[in-house]
Protein backbone atom coordinates (compact mmCIF):
# COMPACT_ATOMS: atom_id res chain seq x y z
CA UNK A 1 0.00 0.00 0.00
CA UNK A 2 1.20 3.56 0.54
CA UNK A 3 2.25 5.90 3.31
CA UNK A 4 0.88 9.41 3.77
CA UNK A 5 2.66 12.07 5.81
CA UNK A 6 2.35 15.68 6.82
CA UNK A 7 4.35 18.07 8.95
CA UNK A 8 2.55 19.87 11.76
CA UNK A 9 4.19 23.02 13.16
CA UNK A 10 3.05 24.94 16.25
CA UNK A 11 4.88 27.66 18.20
CA UNK A 12 3.76 29.45 21.35
CA UNK A 13 2.87 33.06 20.59
CA UNK A 14 1.59 34.22 23.98
CA UNK A 15 3.66 35.18 27.01
CA UNK A 16 1.76 32.75 29.22
CA UNK A 17 0.57 29.24 28.72
CA UNK A 18 -2.78 29.11 30.51
CA UNK A 19 -5.61 27.19 28.85
CA UNK A 20 -7.42 30.41 27.99
CA UNK A 21 -4.48 32.21 26.40
CA UNK A 22 -2.25 29.77 24.53
CA UNK A 23 -2.67 30.00 20.78
CA UNK A 24 -4.19 27.09 18.93
CA UNK A 25 -3.12 28.11 15.41
CA UNK A 26 -0.71 25.76 13.68
CA UNK A 27 0.35 24.81 10.18
CA UNK A 28 -0.35 21.57 8.38
CA UNK A 29 2.25 21.17 5.67
CA UNK A 30 1.68 18.62 2.92
CA UNK A 31 4.43 17.65 0.48
CA UNK A 32 6.70 20.40 1.85
CA UNK A 33 4.76 23.14 0.05
CA UNK A 34 0.99 22.98 0.55
CA UNK A 35 0.25 24.82 3.78
CA UNK A 36 -3.06 24.84 5.57
CA UNK A 37 -3.84 27.06 8.55
CA UNK A 38 -5.31 24.89 11.29
CA UNK A 39 -6.62 25.63 14.76
CA UNK A 40 -9.05 24.36 17.35
CA UNK A 41 -12.76 24.90 16.80
CA UNK A 42 -13.89 28.35 18.01
CA UNK A 43 -15.71 26.71 20.95
CA UNK A 44 -12.28 25.58 22.17
CA UNK A 45 -10.56 28.97 21.82
CA UNK A 46 -9.59 28.35 18.20
CA UNK A 47 -9.37 30.63 15.20
CA UNK A 48 -12.49 30.51 13.00
CA UNK A 49 -10.35 31.58 10.01
CA UNK A 50 -8.52 28.23 10.08
CA UNK A 51 -9.69 24.68 9.55
CA UNK A 52 -10.28 22.73 12.75
CA UNK A 53 -9.61 18.99 13.20
CA UNK A 54 -13.31 18.14 13.10
CA UNK A 55 -13.73 19.97 9.77
CA UNK A 56 -10.63 18.25 8.40
CA UNK A 57 -12.07 14.88 9.42
CA UNK A 58 -15.36 15.57 7.64
CA UNK A 59 -13.48 16.96 4.63
CA UNK A 60 -11.34 13.82 4.36
CA UNK A 61 -14.46 11.63 4.33
CA UNK A 62 -16.24 13.79 1.75
CA UNK A 63 -13.17 14.00 -0.46
CA UNK A 64 -12.49 10.26 -0.26
CA UNK A 65 -16.12 9.45 -1.09
CA UNK A 66 -16.07 11.81 -4.08
CA UNK A 67 -12.78 10.50 -5.46
CA UNK A 68 -13.94 6.90 -5.06
CA UNK A 69 -17.30 7.74 -6.67
CA UNK A 70 -15.58 9.42 -9.64
CA UNK A 71 -13.24 6.44 -10.11
CA UNK A 72 -16.10 3.94 -10.07
CA UNK A 73 -18.27 6.10 -12.36
CA UNK A 74 -15.46 6.48 -14.91
CA UNK A 75 -14.75 2.74 -14.91
CA UNK A 76 -18.46 2.09 -15.53
CA UNK A 77 -18.47 4.46 -18.52
CA UNK A 78 -20.43 7.28 -16.92
CA UNK A 79 -19.28 10.88 -17.39
CA UNK A 80 -19.50 13.26 -14.42
CA UNK A 81 -19.57 16.98 -15.25
CA UNK A 82 -19.66 18.26 -11.67
CA UNK A 83 -19.86 17.03 -8.11
CA UNK A 84 -20.76 19.09 -5.04
CA UNK A 85 -21.25 18.00 -1.47
CA UNK A 86 -22.50 19.65 1.68
CA UNK A 87 -21.03 17.42 4.37
CA UNK A 88 -21.87 17.69 8.07
CA UNK A 89 -20.19 16.09 11.07
CA UNK A 90 -21.78 15.91 14.51
CA UNK A 91 -19.61 16.05 17.62
CA UNK A 92 -21.16 13.98 20.38
CA UNK A 93 -20.22 11.09 22.64
CA UNK A 94 -19.42 7.57 21.50
CA UNK A 95 -20.42 4.31 23.21
CA UNK A 96 -17.59 4.76 25.73
CA UNK A 97 -18.99 8.26 26.54
CA UNK A 98 -15.90 9.91 25.02
CA UNK A 99 -16.18 12.98 22.78
CA UNK A 100 -16.19 11.89 19.14
CA UNK A 101 -17.54 12.71 15.71
CA UNK A 102 -20.53 10.40 16.06
CA UNK A 103 -22.19 11.00 12.72
CA UNK A 104 -21.13 12.27 9.32
CA UNK A 105 -23.71 13.08 6.68
CA UNK A 106 -22.62 13.44 3.06
CA UNK A 107 -25.08 15.12 0.69
CA UNK A 108 -23.57 14.84 -2.77
CA UNK A 109 -25.18 16.41 -5.80
CA UNK A 110 -23.83 15.07 -9.08
CA UNK A 111 -24.32 16.30 -12.63
CA UNK A 112 -23.71 13.78 -15.40
CA UNK A 113 -23.26 14.20 -19.12
CA UNK A 114 -26.65 13.42 -20.69
CA UNK A 115 -25.14 10.90 -23.11
CA UNK A 116 -23.36 8.99 -20.33
CA UNK A 117 -25.64 9.13 -17.29
CA UNK A 118 -26.65 6.26 -14.99
CA UNK A 119 -30.20 5.27 -14.14
CA UNK A 120 -31.46 6.18 -10.67
CA UNK A 121 -30.69 2.65 -9.44
CA UNK A 122 -27.19 2.75 -10.93
CA UNK A 123 -26.65 6.16 -9.31
CA UNK A 124 -27.55 4.78 -5.87
CA UNK A 125 -25.29 1.79 -6.49
CA UNK A 126 -22.37 4.07 -7.39
CA UNK A 127 -22.71 5.84 -4.03
CA UNK A 128 -23.06 2.55 -2.15
CA UNK A 129 -19.92 1.16 -3.77
CA UNK A 130 -18.05 4.42 -3.16
CA UNK A 131 -18.99 4.30 0.52
CA UNK A 132 -18.03 0.63 0.81
CA UNK A 133 -14.61 1.13 -0.81
CA UNK A 134 -13.59 4.59 0.45
CA UNK A 135 -10.33 4.19 2.40
CA UNK A 136 -11.27 6.78 5.00
CA UNK A 137 -14.77 5.47 5.74
CA UNK A 138 -13.29 1.99 6.10
CA UNK A 139 -10.83 3.39 8.67
CA UNK A 140 -13.38 4.67 11.18
CA UNK A 141 -16.00 3.10 13.40
CA UNK A 142 -18.53 5.93 13.53
CA UNK A 143 -21.64 6.29 11.42
CA UNK A 144 -21.28 7.76 7.94
CA UNK A 145 -24.50 8.31 6.03
CA UNK A 146 -24.64 9.22 2.35
CA UNK A 147 -27.82 11.10 1.46
CA UNK A 148 -28.09 11.37 -2.28
CA UNK A 149 -30.14 14.16 -3.79
CA UNK A 150 -33.67 13.04 -4.71
CA UNK A 151 -32.71 13.47 -8.34
CA UNK A 152 -29.41 13.45 -10.10
CA UNK A 153 -28.90 16.00 -12.85
CA UNK A 154 -27.81 15.54 -16.43
CA UNK A 155 -26.53 18.13 -18.88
Amino acid sequence: MSEHTLDLVWNRQSPGFSYEEFNRDHLLIFNERNRVCASAAPAYHGNAECVDPEQAFVASLASCHMLTFLAIASKKGFVVNSYRDHATGVLGRNDQRKPAITNVKLQPSVVFDKEHAPTADQYESLHERAHDTCFISNSIAQCVKVETAPEMSVE
